[in-house]
């Protein structure tokens, strides 16, 4: 490995673990991440109703990578050449790429998430009625998971929004209000409920607007803090916007750094953040990483410009809603896209592994 330039990468979720994959061949690449694991996020929630799905979605780290260094722990400070571990460690680096996300609750072993898998769905299995709390893409194909394998369950989803999924056009979303409607589930909007009051031993749960609300079981499904709190202490402070996002050129080098790229969620490109576009950036940053391997001046590197926000829900295991330039279709031909396989096989065979 003498003499090739060394690349931190920094979460190993989606956009983390395609980075550290492609660059392998051209760099002495290490990937520190909490997880001994990739899980392709998406499938999260049908690994819910069928935890057996999540053999295939929850990859270990050292199944597709096979060079790379993988490193346990979470960084917890960053300087002009090193990233320090929450366990003591001190990653040299000459290229660094921040790809941390969200904050994530799941735990560190792949063999405990599915036993965390496996708890969900017995609570699903053995409640008559359930509570989901978020009308956003999370929110909706959970409550579309439930009613379509659980059809005898009482779903109800209530939302602080006055629509569903508010990222995507009106019609997209009432098409998705439809179907839920016509699976018998109960949405109420501009309503929240009292997280402070939740536990899974009571059954009822209040609104804001004072409804009771009876349940055997809540889902709460909304969105997560990023996880950028930790690089107010490191020398990437100055780059933070005030939402906590890394701010970028438009090569997705952090602003005023040459050496430290951003992808995924935790950067400020304003489009809506999913897993596909987080592959994408990983793949641009690798060229770029690679090009200034070779020497390339820095304005020979790739940009990227965020495209139309295209987006595909999952209602249930056979439809969905997909918004898509000029056009916005529901039903089986979206579902045959994205709800049957999630694309799970496909994302699998990008990191060199099998369907």
């Amino acid at each position: 490995m003498a003499g090739k330039p060394r690349v931190v990468v920094v979460g190993g979720g989606i956009g983390g673990a395609l980075l550290a994959k492609t660059m392998e061949p051209d760099a002495d690449v290490v990937l520190l991440d909490p997880k001994d694991y990739l899980e392709i996020s998406w499938a999260e929630l049908r690994s819910m109703v069928e935890p057996s799905f999540a053999e295939r979605s929850l990859i270990y780290h050292k199944d597709y990578l096979t060079t790379t260094t993988i490193v346990k722990s979470s960084a917890v400070n960053i300087t002009e050449h090193a990233v320090l571990t929450a366990d003591g460690q001190s990653l040299a680096y000459d290229y660094l790429v921040v790809a941390t996300g969200h904050v994530l609750a799941s735990p560190g072993s792949r063999t405990d998430r599915l036993t965390e898998f496996q708890r969900e769905n017995e609570t699903i299995k053995s409640s008559k009625s359930v509570l989901i709390i978020g009308g956003g893409p999370t929110g909706v194909e959970l409550a579309g998971e439930i009613a379509v394998d659980y059809p005898d369950k009482k779903v109800t989803l209530v939302h602080r929004g006055s629509r569903l999924l508010e990222f995507i056009d009106q019609k997209a979303s009432k098409k998705c209000l439809d179907w839920l409607t016509s699976k018998k589930v109960d949405v109420l909007f501009k309503q929240s409920v009292d997280l402070d009051s939740l536990s899974n031993t009571e059954k009822s749960y209040k609104t804001s607007s004072g409804e009771i609300i009876t349940a055997d079981c809540h889902f709460l499904c909304i969105g997560k803090p990023l996880s950028s709190s930790w690089l107010h202490d490191t020398i990437l402070k100055e780059s933070l916007d005030n939402k906590g996002r890394l701010m970028v050129e438009k090569d997705l080098r952090v602003k005023g750094y040459n050496n430290v790229f951003a992808i995924g969620d935790i950067t400020d490109i304003p489009e809506i953040k999913q897993g596909y576009l987080a592959q994408k950036h990983a793949l641009l940053v690798a060229k770029n990483l690679k090009l200034l391997i070779k020497g390339s001046p820095a304005s020979k590197l790739g940009t990227y410009c965020p495209g139309f926000p295209l987006a595909i829900v999952s209602l249930g295991r056979k439809e969905a809603v997909a918004q898509l330039p000029y056009v916005t279709l529901t039903g089986r031909i979206p579902g045959i896209l994205k709800s049957g396989d999630l694309f799970v096989g496909k994302t699998r065979k990008q990191m060199g592994l099998h369907a």
